[in-house]
């Protein structure tokens, strides 16, 4: 690729019926001018891609990163999730099994409880009958003692 220093360096040879030399070198000057300023657009415009491809792959690897981390939340989100079913499904079972213990003791203590409820009625019954049978004895008494008095 030709420089706008090349440009401003190129001499052409003379010839009898050439072109008016003024007129080549205005032209040349222009156009070394207008080049000039390409070549610098040019240097400048691959420099800025240079900065650009630069700047893509970084935010390449911070959106790398990003997924990245986003994955290993939803990762450690799905653990939570798993470890707090599983506590609440022990917190359930550990009720239930103490619900289950609870019930168990209630209905022991209402079984011994209708157990001596019913020693205590046969109890009664025996201790009636025997009074009744006293009295019924101390009645017969004072009948013969009333019998013998007479």
């Amino acid at each position: 690729m030709l420089t706008p220093l090349d440009i401003e360096n190129k001499r052409f040879s003379k010839g009898l019926k050439g072109y008016n030399v003024d007129e080549v070198d205005d032209f040349l000057d222009q156009l070394t001018e207008d080049y000039e300023k390409l070549y610098r657009e040019n240097a400048d415009l691959k420099i800025k891609i240079e900065e650009s491809v630069k700047d893509l792959e970084h935010y390449k690897n911070v959106e790398q990163t990003l997924q990245n981390t986003l994955v290993m939340a939803q990762s450690t989100a799905e653990d939570i999730k798993s470890n707090a079913q599983n506590r609440a499904d022990q917190i359930i079972r550990d009720a239930q099994s103490e619900a289950k213990r609870a019930t168990e003791s209630i209905t022991k203590e209402e079984f011994e409880i209708r157990k001596r409820t019913e020693e205590l009625k046969r109890q009664f019954g025996v201790y009636k009958a025997k009074m009744e049978a006293l009295l019924i004895s101390q009645l017969e008494l004072l009948k013969d003692n009333k019998s013998e008095e007479e």
